[in-house]
Order: C-alpha cells, then structure tokens, then sequence
C-alpha cells in the first residue's frame, strides 16, 4: 500500500491516503507557540511548555486513534465530513495532506464541494491560524454548514487527565462576536488565556462538550453537527470547547474563504480585567486584527517560507551517483 510520495521541489510529504499505519504529525511553529497536527487533523498546541501551558486536548493511547484534535465538519444535506477524513470517517472523493516546513495544508472533497485548510504558527505571535477555503465544484448550487471545534485544556495537560474531581468545576468561557475565550482560573491563579476566532459573522457557536457532542456522544458525530444547530452554550465547570458555526450558500464555481486563529495571550496582573469579570482582551485584539484577510494569511506565509528557506540553506549537499565497481 503507497500512502503518499516526497515533493522535492516544495519541500513536502504528500499524503495520499488518510488511513496510514500510524498518524503522520508535522511540528509547527519557532519561537514561543507550537502545534503538532497529524495527517487527518489531530494533535494539539501550547505555549512553550507542552505540559503546564496545553491550550488544547490530545487523547493520547486512545481508541479511536489519534483522537482529538483542530476539526472542521461540514454538513450538507445530512452528509457529515471532515476536509482531514478524521474524527467522522466519512469516506472523501479526494484526500490529500501536505506536511510541508512549517506548514500543513488539507484537501478534501466530497459530492462536488472542495475544502482546502491551510494549517501554521506565524513568525512572531503565539497562535495557530487555519485558513480555510471552501469552492462549489459542482453544477448547482450548495447549501451547508461549516462548524469548527477544538477542546480546550485545562493547562496543565497531566493534572487535565486525572483530577476530574477539580477539573470538573473550573471549566470557564467568555464569548464576544465570533472569539471564543477560555479562561479557566484566570481569576484565582493565572494571568493568561485562550482564544479561539472566525473573520467572520457565525450563526451560532457552543463552548460546553456535552452540549455540543452530547453526553453519550463523541466528536465523530456530534449532536449539534448532526442537528445542523448550535446550542449557543457556555460552559460552566466540565468540558470547555471551542466551536463556530457558520451557514454557506456557493453558486457553482464560488468559493469563500475564513481565517480561524487560535491563540495564546497574556496580562500583567494589574491589568487583567477591563471590567468585572470580563478578561482584558487588549493582547489577543492586537494579534487578531493583524490576520483578517487572504492576503494578511499569504504575507505571513511568505515570512515564514523565506524564515525556513534562510534557516536551512546554510548548509547543503550534493551527491554524485557513480558507477560502483562491484556493480
């Protein structure tokens, strides 16, 4: 079984088939922030220590495999599936993953709808952005809902997985327009939160797990995906997540693109509030209004290609094939 070729000329792994003999994980980001995303959309971030600052869960020895992870599904007409193949499985028309320096780009299409997500850590802010582009290949025109998600960890990703007993009652959120904020113990103990962002107006939005993949469900088939609703919910101690809903029409040939970042900020402890109870939002402001647009997300793709390029340039070989007199 071939699962996928190397690209020279760009400088990537193609992945060909979602179904590998084990996940296939790219590293991005070189400096403060970190993802690790694997060939079907799991993995997880943090801020510089991948223990004590985990903004997001990753399930690890868990069946299914490499469960958890930065999701997209798409609902059209009943039919859920993710660009990535995983958490849903359905089966695409098209799949491919290119784990690239630094960056990871998804295509995946199905019943005529084509969806591209670009994955990667800018240079010099503390998040992840995913681009996502979605074009009606087909004929006719396309109704459907886009919706994202990722589960928020509670920071200390150890402490995450056993003390449910604590875990289970400091789960907190803040939202505001189409950011998502998660800020479990930012009042009692910590300085910093986490944000989860669409450029775009959303028709609804869930930050509690139960709510959004219902209590006997699992992230393959979420209730609300399943609903094609939103529960609109705000997490109160248990489960916090983070996931945006977002309604599409595409004439044959059209396509629409959003910009979804999810990051880190910080306060000094003088100024952590704007208001009470409403976190100081001021640090993740400055970060969001500087990925807005396709060509803000192509500037900071060219930095980053050009950082890569210098980096690993420095040094290089080149070998001679030579007839061996043995042979």
């Amino acid at each position: 079984m071939k699962y996928g070729y190397f690209n020279d000329q760009d400088k990537e792994y193609v992945i060909t088939a979602p179904d590998t003999p084990l996940p296939w994980i790219n590293y991005l980001g070189s400096e403060n922030f970190f993802s690790l995303v694997s060939n079907t959309g799991g993995g997880y971030s943090f801020y510089k220590d991948a223990k004590m600052l985990r903004l997001t869960r990753y399930r690890y020895n868990n069946v299914p495999l490499d469960s958890n992870g930065h999701y997209y599904y798409i609902n059209e007409n009943g039919t859920i599936w993710n660009p990535g193949w995983q958490p849903s499985k359905t089966p695409l028309d098209f799949y491919e993953c290119r784990h690239g320096l630094g960056v990871t780009r998804f295509t995946g299409k199905k019943n005529g709808l084509k969806a591209n997500v670009t994955s990667f850590v800018p240079l010099g802010d503390s998040c992840e952005i995913n681009q996502v582009t979605l074009k009606n290949e087909s004929t006719g025109s396309k109704d459907f809902t886009l919706y994202s998600y990722v589960e928020f960890c509670l920071w200390n990703a150890m402490d995450d997985m056993t003390n449910f007993q604590r875990n289970f009652s400091t789960g907190e959120v803040e939202v505001e327009g189409s950011v998502i904020y998660h800020k479990t113990e930012y009042r009692e103990r910590r300085n910093h939160y986490a944000y989860y962002s669409v450029n775009s107006q959303i028709q609804g939005f869930d930050t509690d797990r139960n709510t959004f993949v219902g209590v006997y469900g699992s992230n393959q088939n979420p209730a609300m995906v399943e609903k094609n609703a939103s529960g609109n919910s705000m997490a109160s101690g248990w489960s916090p997540i983070g996931s945006h809903r977002i309604t599409l029409h595409l004439e044959p040939g059209e396509e629409k693109t959003f910009v979804f970042v999810l990051g880190y900020a910080e306060n000094e402890p003088d100024s952590k509030w704007s208001a009470p109870d409403v976190i100081n939002k001021a640090p993740s402001d400055a970060v969001l209004k500087k990925y807005r647009t396709a060509a803000d997300i192509e500037t900071a793709l060219e930095k980053l290609k050009q950082y890569w390029t210098d980096l690993l340039s420095t040094y290089s070989v080149s070998l001679k094939e030579e007839n061996s007199p043995h042979g």
